[in-house]
């Protein structure tokens, strides 16, 4: 099979193989791990529509992990996409016309990032014995919501490694940080910061790029590793549930084979959507990505001029797992349109680190066409809650209402409704059940958001997930909240350092 290797986006001349960078999750330099090529599908869509989830993640995976021996990965694969999934299909549409709803909420967490997170304790730890890695992996996050329950419920427990979760206190919806601070596991912290999730995950970068942190923690028998979506084990499973959902669509003759769809992602870290891209690159029949954002509409505002500007106001919103203003994964696109130029990709980098800002050249503005941008505003993501009930009787959360109202924002622009559309449903409504039951003219101020869902329940017909029910009486087990200069010494604490 083509061999694979991993490079930094800010210096290609070192190279990695898959299971290192797995290790790593951050390169050394700072930057993100990328292929030096995206190796093309080996097996037809028609072939691949006749597997089922798991047939399919060995069939794309392999593809991007060539170091990892076939039965390796098929009992990563096997562990991660079994029972804890509440239907076989993992990740099902479901078909308003001509859009699809891929619903990515299923797992352990009831959010999309269960998808990648139920597999990567197991590439991780499978690539700590390959490479005779004695010291404990601890995997620090941030998070925006999601990432952390997903990446604590993946780690909890797991031999030889021990994760802290950083997340902003108050910019998490009730629900997700009820779900974060009763976490169990004696491996396992959860701490809130003072300040937002951008800052929270500078901080984590910093611990990441600290030569003195990194050279005590090894001679205390530590190595970090990261759960984010920085990590190149995460970002591989998500290209899956892509090539999944159209050979899904291609089973059930909704479309032909090498027809193209669209795929819209509601937008934050940028690493969904970099999945689709990735996907698109190795021969899905994909014809526009659609980047939807909320009001912190940076990545809007980069597609539209070619200028990346994160100086600008914050907003806390009713989709708070996209309320970021510093876009990780979209240095990996910006090395991919710069010619993978590792040079050019860190001047730009440095730039955002300095003046907050950078930047592309025209020419490589013409490598963003393959993408359409635009966002939702606060009302118009109610509005199209509302408008899927009253319509579809479907209701969906309000990550997804974003990507859903940018979706008919993109028709109105390009009066391209003919083509089939994967919509990527990235979180339960059972989540945000405030802003759901809000959006639906349906909210009690008397209740709580857990006691609301109750109300959903009635309303949707839609069993409670099991998630929701095991957090009502669950007692909080993470009280920590600290200023945001204090997240190193707070890891430390819990390392025994």
């Amino acid at each position: 099979m083509d061999e694979v290797y991993y490079s930094s986006t800010r210096d290609s001349s070192k190279k990695y193989k898959a299971s290192e960078a797995v290790l790593q999750g951050l390169a050394p330099d700072g930057g993100l791990f990328v292929p030096d090529h995206l190796p093309a599908l080996d097996k037809s869509l028609e072939e691949l529509s006749k597997l089922d989830y798991k047939g399919v993640a060995y069939e794309v995976m392999k593809l991007l992990l060539t170091d990892y021996t076939e039965d390796e990965l098929k009992n990563c694969i096997e562990h991660a996409y079994d029972s804890k999934f509440d239907t076989p299909e993992i990740a099902p549409l479901h078909q308003v016309g001509n859009a699809y709803y891929l619903e990515l909420f299923h797992g352990k967490t009831i959010a999309f990032k269960d998808m990648a997170l139920s597999i990567l304790p197991h590439l991780m730890t499978t690539a700590a014995k390959k490479n005779g890695i004695k010291e404990e992996i601890v995997i620090l996050t941030a998070t925006s919501g999601d990432t952390g329950k997903a990446a604590l419920a993946g780690f909890a427990d797991v031999p030889g490694t021990r994760i802290v979760v950083f997340y902003p206190k108050g910019g998490v919806s009730p629900i997700q940080e009820k779900q974060m601070v009763t976490q169990k596991g004696d491996n396992v912290k959860v701490i809130g910061i003072k300040g937002n999730f951008d800052e929270a995950q500078t901080g984590v970068k910093m611990m990441f790029n600290d030569k003195a942190l990194e050279s005590e923690l090894l001679g205390k028998g530590f190595r970090f590793s990261s759960a984010n979506s920085i990590n190149i084990g995460r970002l591989v499973p998500q290209i899956v549930y892509y090539v999944y959902a159209y050979t899904r669509l291609l089973a059930k003759g909704d479309i032909a084979d090498g027809e193209e769809i669209n795929i819209v992602v509601p937008t934050g870290n940028f690493g969904n959507i970099l999945a689709a891209y990735y996907a698109k690159n190795m021969g899905l029949p994909v014809k526009k990505l659609i980047c939807a954002s909320n009001d912190n509409k940076v990545l809007y505002d980069f597609f539209t001029t070619g200028k990346y500007d994160k100086n600008r106001e914050f907003h806390l919103t009713i989709s708070p797992s996209m309320d970021i203003l510093i876009s990780s994964n979209l240095e990996r696109l910006i090395y991919r349109i710069a010619g993978n130029d590792a040079e050019k990709n860190a001047a730009f980098m440095k730039s955002l680190r300095e003046t907050g800002e950078y930047e592309v050249t025209p020419e490589m503005r013409e490598g963003l066409k393959d993408f359409y941008g635009n966002f939702a505003t606060e009302a118009e993501t109610e509005a199209e809650i509302g408008r899927l009930y009253k319509e579809a009787d479907y209701i969906i959360d309000t990550h997804t209402a974003v990507a859903s109202a940018v979706y008919g924002k993109f028709v109105t622009d390009t009066k391209d409704a003919d083509t089939k559309t994967v919509i990527a449903s990235t979180a339960s409504p059972y989540k945000f059940t405030r802003s759901v039951m809000r959006a639906l003219d349906k909210d009690d101020a008397s209740l709580t958001d857990l006691q609301l869902t109750d109300k959903l329940h009635e309303v949707s017909g839609v069993a409670i997930p099991p998630a929701i029910e095991e957090i009502k009486s669950a007692p909080v087990l993470h009280d920590n909240v600290i200023e945001k200069d204090e997240m190193e010494s707070a890891v430390k604490g819990f390392l025994g350092i």
